[in-house]
């Protein structure tokens, strides 16, 4: 237990939202992104084996029936076959990225492999991620992990030189998170992404606050915290559970580095001291109007909305 404790701290990270939100991570360990790794390439093998299941009859059903419908000329069915490979080759191809990308692109930012092992991918500038940056570290796993092994299976049967620089190659880019604090892969690294833990437990449908928050005033400072409509509308339901998750876990550092974003964002004095009495009183009154709008059918999904 005690050995386990470093290894951990030396995975926490915080990670900074463009608006100034300041959020503790845990980044995914090795084994676990391997882990997650085999469960979805068993996944997509067990799908791919499926679809050239059906691909087969398909084909041969098409193969009669151009038997039928043309003349047996000379390279007609060999021609039609290479077709039918090309374009099983170009299905499998974007079957394969398609996969990851649904995945990834949805709301746990997870395939079936990751939340199996409890960790998501996360863009590294704290935004949210976007269709370039999947794209960019699933296709870059072709040159990492599948372009070498194909090259190191071939150049097996001839030996020589080629079989060393194939697996060069594939050691270079497997070892490549062993030699970043981040542990990022070649992709994470030109995607700008990192896989972290995804937290374990669900957040409450409604965080519990004192008296004093729901009135808007401190017990500490005897301030009253009263914010106008102009001063809510700037965040949506994305960003008050940012703010939740960073009044429960109380971390003061984290506290302090919220409070002054808001300020910012509000035009407001930070101040010091009293950062705890503040987001609780922004938290309550963000929450309630968020919901008065729901009521009226409004729904204001993130400052973008």
């Amino acid at each position: 237990m005690s050995q386990d404790r470093p290894k951990r701290s030396d995975r926490r990270r915080t990670l900074v939202t463009p608006e100034g939100i300041a959020l503790p991570l845990v980044l995914a360990s090795r084994g676990t992104r391997f882990g997650a790794l085999l469960i979805d390439l068993v996944i997509i093998l067990v799908l791919m084996t499926v679809v050239t299941i059906a691909a087969i009859y398909s084909g041969i059903g098409l193969l009669e029936l151009v038997g039928k419908e043309f003349d047996k000329t000379e390279g007609s069915l060999k021609y039609s076959l290479e077709f039918l490979v090309i374009l099983y080759i170009a299905v499998m191809f974007l079957f394969r990225h398609a996969y990851f990308l649904f995945f990834e692109l949805g709301p746990r930012g997870a395939t079936p492999g990751k939340r199996a092992t409890g960790i998501r991918v996360a863009a590294r500038h704290g935004g949210r991620l976007t269709t370039e940056m999947v794209l960019a570290r699933n296709l870059l796993r072709d040159v990492e992990i599948v372009l070498p092994l194909v090259a190191l299976i071939t150049a097996a049967s001839e030996g020589g030189i080629y079989s060393w620089v194939s697996l060069l190659w594939f050691g270079v880019f497997a070892l490549f998170p062993f030699f970043n604090r981040d542990r990022l892969r070649a992709g994470d690294l030109v995607a700008g992404t990192w896989v972290v833990e995804a937290p374990k437990s669900k957040l409450e449908v409604a965080l519990s606050t004192t008296e004093s928050a729901a009135s808007g005033t401190s017990t500490a400072t005897g301030a009253s915290y009263k914010f106008g409509e102009e001063e809510l509308a700037i965040y949506g339901e994305y960003e008050l559970q940012t703010l939740e998750r960073v009044l429960r876990e109380d971390r003061h550092e984290a506290m302090v580095a919220v409070h002054e974003a808001i300020c910012r964002k509000i035009g407001w004095n930070p101040g010091t001291g009293d950062e705890r009495a503040f987001l609780e009183a922004y938290y309550t009154q963000l929450r309630a109007r968020l919901e008065s709008g729901m009521r009226m059918g409004q729904r204001k999904a993130d400052k973008h909305a």
